[in-house]
């Protein structure tokens, strides 16, 4: 006999085109008798833009939900914006891909029906992913200061570059001037810190990348570390400001905030299928390794 199940629901709110894939997932949900919640915005957004049914469906503000499964219906950014909200709660989410890429997300919506016949059997990884923690000393966050894929520091209002003073467990790294530093976790290396150069991490390789942005040196490179390790970072800037980005969500902050960035002390479940390979996601998803000349 199938167990009850409850989810909660996440969604981009900018793609009514692709509201038809929202209908479908309902329709396997209802099938199940699943519960279903859904965030304020996403539910506010689906009833303005498109035709599905949303009867019964239950609405939560902000952080206050509870459920067996978080649903992320979007791309990698909504998955992001869905692991901040679930938090410490330990719920697994599951991204299903509407954007482009998805590497987070990364169900397509035609896979949706096999995916739930797993679930319901039992048949799914819940990966845990690490997280790291930011503190500002001296500033107040206005957003959550965890993030699943990386803490980045940047230029701010001019087009001058800043000077990034790096620390690992008070010993002095390495001194940047750039346009700005990524510190990713293995999750987060296929992301922005690849694009800036870094290396690609294997989820499970307890690791810490390091990463300039547009370094203004020939010889800078990114570097791995321990993530159990502590980074400092003091930022001087010709602006007297730069900006602190936590997975995309940027900030201003002053110069001379001192930043310390931790491994937190719980992590993201990421529902991944029995048959997900990370190595064959990077083929598929990156083309990486693939031969350009065939």
């Amino acid at each position: 006999m199938e167990q009850d199940m409850k989810f909660a629901l996440f969604g981009n709110t900018y793609q009514e085109h692709k509201s038809a894939h929202i209908t479908h997932l309902l329709k396997i949900l209802r099938k199940r008798n699943a519960q279903i919640c859904i965030s304020h915005e996403f539910y506010d957004f689906l009833h303005a833009h498109t035709k599905a049914d949303l009867g019964g469906l239950e609405v939560f503000e902000g952080n206050k939900f509870t459920a067996d499964m978080v649903l992320s219906i979007g791309g990698d950014g909504t998955f992001l914006k869905a692991a901040s909200r679930v938090g410490k709660k330990g719920i697994p989410i599951l991204g299903i891909n509407t954007g482009r890429l998805g590497f987070l997300a990364d169900i397509t919506p035609e896979q949706m029906e096999e995916t739930f016949d797993e679930i319901y059997q039992g048949k799914y990884l819940a990966e845990q992913r690490r997280v790291l923690k930011l503190t500002c000393e001296g500033h107040v966050l206005k957003s959550s200061p965890y993030c699943l894929n990386e803490i980045a520091v940047l230029k701010r209002d001019t087009s001058s570059m800043i000077t990034i003073h790096a620390y690992v467990n008070n010993e002095l790294m390495n001194i940047y001037q750039a346009d700005g530093l990524v510190v990713s976790t293995p999750t987060g290396s296929t992301g922005y810190s690849l694009s800036n150069g870094g290396p690609i991490m294997v989820p499970q390789s307890g690791t810490i990348s390091i990463t300039a942005v547009a370094p203004h040196m020939l010889n800078v490179r990114p570097i791995v570390i321990r993530d159990n390790w502590e980074i400092t970072l003091e930022v001087e800037s010709r602006s007297h400001n730069f900006l602190i980005a936590i997975d995309g969500r940027s900030e201003p902050c002053r110069e001379g905030t001192k930043l310390t960035i931790r491994r937190a002390n719980h992590y993201i479940r990421i529902v991944k299928r029995c048959n997900h390979s990370f190595f064959n996601t990077l083929r598929e998803k990156m083309m990486w390794g693939a031969d350009t000349r065939i």
